[in-house]
């Protein structure tokens, strides 16, 4: 309500001010009067100059005036009087022989029409420049907050909430645009808390998977050698209650197994729903000491016999610890399962190329198992989504592990290569600081 009362008080000072300027330059111009003394001397310089010979041309010229001789003279001298002019008697030597006239009102009249020409281009430049000012000040003060909240309404239509509203100074919707502001960063707060918590969910779920299938094989594993154990002892008992003890022992156990084996495919369902979105996951490399993924391989203690052949060169490099280490669970995990022999791991520094040409110095993984390797015409395939290859047939799996290797490594600002050499071999890359 202030700013539109600013607006109006302003306005009416500047129409205020027109109006006194128009009624100060459009007074009545009050006419003077002749001075008759300038005129008789002026008449009597006519005389002499007439006496002298000067032609009655020259002497109107150069006096402005009109000299009504003879014939006509009375008409000239009674349309002077009409228009208002000085018509005084032409007696150069004592008596009248016509009329001089002398116009000066048509001068004035001019001079007058000038005058109002003025002053209307003034009064047409006053009235402009207040509306000029006026149609700033709306724009400034009204105009300009619309087209703010109008560009943040788009903006927020489009999903883009990192725009900010500018807040202006003297802003006649202040209050609505920072509460505006307020709502658009509560709508992106609220958003990221969204998105960092289907995250989280997505990331517990893929792990409680993973660390599932473990103590799930434990118990599967040790149900089968019960059951072995207690087939044995039927053939051995001979006492009908022990025999019959014996049994309800084994039908235990295996019902054990055959739950154990519920939770896991119950457990790989769930997983199998969030592998699609899997490699949406975030990676934030950042600068790490290399000692630290020497440490990622000795923490392995389930995936037996993990052999560090050299030690890896300390240097920075860019990695994300979480990803890295699960990329180092994978790939350890994947030779444990399908080779089952020792498992080798050197550490080299190499050079390549980013994706930009640029040359990049690696930090080299070699991690190799003693196993008979991968088909030759499956090595290419086996980075992709869903595929599994044919010695996995009888392993359980979705054909994510090796495309989450790379998908991980590459967003770490390396990469990934797989190819057999007495074995299966994973080379994974990490970029040098």
């Amino acid at each position: 309500m202030k700013y539109r009362n600013r607006i109006g008080i302003v306005f009416l000072l500047l129409m205020l001010g027109a109006l006194v300027a128009l009624l100060c330059l459009t007074q009545p111009k009050v006419r003077e009067k002749r001075d008759m003394v300038a005129y008789n001397d002026e008449i009597c310089r006519i005389y002499e100059a007439y006496l002298a010979g000067t032609p009655v041309e020259a002497l109107e010229e150069k006096y402005e005036c009109t000299i009504a001789i003879g014939k006509g003279a009375e008409a000239k001298a009674m349309r002077g009087y009409a228009e208002y002019a000085l018509v005084m008697d032409f007696a150069p030597e004592g008596e009248a022989i016509g009329k001089i006239i002398w116009s000066d009102v048509d001068r004035e009249d001019e001079e007058s029409a000038a005058s109002f020409r003025r002053l209307a281009l003034i009064l047409w430049g006053i009235l402009l420049l207040a509306g000029l000012v006026l149609l700033v000040l709306i724009d400034r003060f009204l105009l300009r907050p619309v087209r703010d909240m109008q560009g943040m309404v788009s903006e927020i239509a489009k999903g883009n909430l990192d725009v900010p509203l500018p807040i202006r100074k003297h802003n006649p919707f202040g209050g609505l645009v920072e509460g505006f502001d307020l709502m658009r960063e509560e709508l992106r707060a609220s958003r990221e808390r969204e998105i960092e918590a289907e995250k989280a969910k997505k990331e517990l779920v893929a792990e409680l998977a993973h660390d599932i299938k473990t103590p799930v094989a434990t118990i599967r594993a040790t149900c089968e050698v019960l059951e072995l154990k207690q087939q044995r002892r039927l053939g051995q008992l001979s006492q009908e209650g022990d025999v019959a003890d014996a049994r309800d022992v084994l039908e235990k156990t295996q019902t054990i197994a055959h739950k154990a084996d519920m939770i896991e495919s119950l457990m790989g369902s769930v997983f199998e729903a969030t592998l699609a979105e899997l490699d949406r996951i975030e990676v934030n490399p950042q600068e790490e000491n290399s000692e630290r993924i020497e440490e990622y391989f000795r923490n392995l203690r389930n995936y037996g016999n993990i052999i560090l052949e050299n030690p890896i060169p300390p240097c920075l490099v860019c990695m994300d610890r979480v990803r890295m280490e699960q990329v180092i669970d994978n790939v350890v995990g994947n030779s444990h399962k399908y080779a089952g022999t020792d498992i080798h791991v050197r550490f080299d520094e190499t050079e390549g190329k980013d994706p930009d040409g640029k040359p990049v110095k690696y930090i080299s993984i070699r991690i190799k198992d003693d196993g008979p390797g991968a088909p030759e015409d499956e090595i290419p395939l086996l980075m992709s989504k869903y595929y599994r290859g044919s010695t996995a047939k009888d392993k359980a799996g979705f054909g994510m592990g090796l495309y989450l290797v790379r998908t991980y490594m590459e967003k770490q600002g390396g990469g990934a290569e797989i190819y057999n050499d007495n074995g299966f071999v994973v080379n994974l890359f990490l970029r040098k600081v």
